[in-house]
């Protein structure tokens, strides 16, 4: 296999080493459409479509990349073609960083440079991968299918998710003999604990650390999935599919693919939020002064916020549809509770004042 020093990963997505974020992502959805397993029955397809994927792991991340791109022109520590660890650390590991520190050293002065950055046995469920899906609102009403590619952590193919390539189970840290954290005496400042930096404070490691993901048990990846929108979503409505998100690490549960459903013509933009919100803090102040009678003395200050959050609301287009107005009807009553406290604090202390201090009966003004 090769090293990612002799990796192009720009030529890999077909793209410049200029290239922006935007295009370095449609690149690598035009080559994972072409490419996937599933589409393209071609010998080499499967290959190549990991390949792609790790070239959009890696040059899609902005510290991954400049990390990449100082490896390849030799500047980064550890630079010039240095080797790699069996398991996937080595000098200049550009996914991870350099063990936790840049020197290479550990806190017992043994070198860790070519160590992998950790092997902790460090079961965790996966996260749920979040895909916002805008649709209009006439295919929002009747219902819609559609394909979605997109990138996720998925469960190691040699070692089967565990993290180990042979053995069947963890065994105890060997640093920290199993307790998760370690005692060093740093001389002028004493003795002081610190968790484990072999197993990450978990008390156990991977036994032979798998060199296709590192120990972790899962890899970087892209993903197809056909999402079914039902007829009658509104906008924030999801669709979840069990499963189909981020693998677990070491052998644990997988999360969920969520869709959350755009329709623009339902959704507040933010100045309209804003907007509703102003009207809604404006009303409690407007019911105090005609409770109070005292509607003149705070008239301007009401009228300015109703025809400012009324201005905001009416410079993006009003929509005309029943989940925008409920969408408006919230925004406002948030608006509505905020101005209320204030307009009762403001009550209180009003009222206090004008009482003033009470001495023998008296109040004086």
């Amino acid at each position: 296999m090769a090293s990612m020093n002799d990796k192009d990963y720009y030529a890999i997505l077909g793209v410049e080493k200029d290239a922006s974020a935007e295009e370095i992502r449609k690149a690598f959805q035009q080559k994972a459409r072409k490419l996937h397993p599933d589409v393209n029955k071609a010998p080499d397809a499967e290959e190549r479509f990991k390949e792609v994927s790790e070239a959009y792991a890696v040059l899609s991340d902005a510290e991954k990349r400049k990390r990449y791109d100082a490896m390849r022109s030799g500047s980064a520590f550890g630079g010039y073609g240095a080797p790699s660890s069996p398991a996937g650390g080595g000098y200049a590991d550009p996914f991870g960083g350099f063990g936790g520190n840049p020197f290479g050293w550990g806190p017992f002065g043994a070198s860790t440079a070519r160590r992998r950055r950790s092997r902790a046995y460090n079961p965790q469920a996966g996260a749920d991968v979040v895909f916002e899906l805008t649709v209009d609102a006439e295919s929002a009403a009747k219902g819609v299918r559609r394909g979605v590619t997109y990138q996720r952590y998925v469960s190691c193919d040699v070692c089967h998710g565990s993290g180990s390539v042979e053995a069947e189970h963890a065994e105890t840290c060997p640093t920290c003999g199993g307790k998760g954290h370690i005692t060093v005496d740093t001389g002028l400042f004493g003795v002081m604990a610190m968790t484990c930096p072999e197993c990450e404070g978990t008390g156990k490691v991977v036994a032979d650390p798998c060199s296709a993901c590192g120990g972790t048990g899962r890899t970087l990846s892209a993903s197809e999935i056909v999402v079914e929108v039902p007829a009658g979503s509104h906008d924030g409505d999801e669709v979840r599919v069990g499963g189909m998100g981020n693998a677990g690490t070491n052998g644990s549960t997988s999360g969920d693919f969520v869709c959350r459903v755009c329709v623009p013509e339902e959704r507040l933009t933010r100045r309209q939020a804003n907007g509703f919100n102003l009207i809604g803090f404006a009303l409690p102040f407007l019911a105090l002064g005609l409770v109070t009678s005292t509607l003149a003395a705070d008239a301007a200050f009401v009228a300015v916020l109703i025809v400012f959050g009324a201005y905001l609301v009416i410079r993006d287009r009003v929509r005309w549809t029943a989940r925008w107005w409920r969408n408006a009807g919230v925004a406002t009553l948030n608006g509505l509770t905020n101005g209320l406290v204030i307009a009762l604090f403001v009550t209180a202390l009003f009222s206090c004042t004008m009482a003033g201090p009470r001495v023998r009966g008296y109040y004086y003004f």
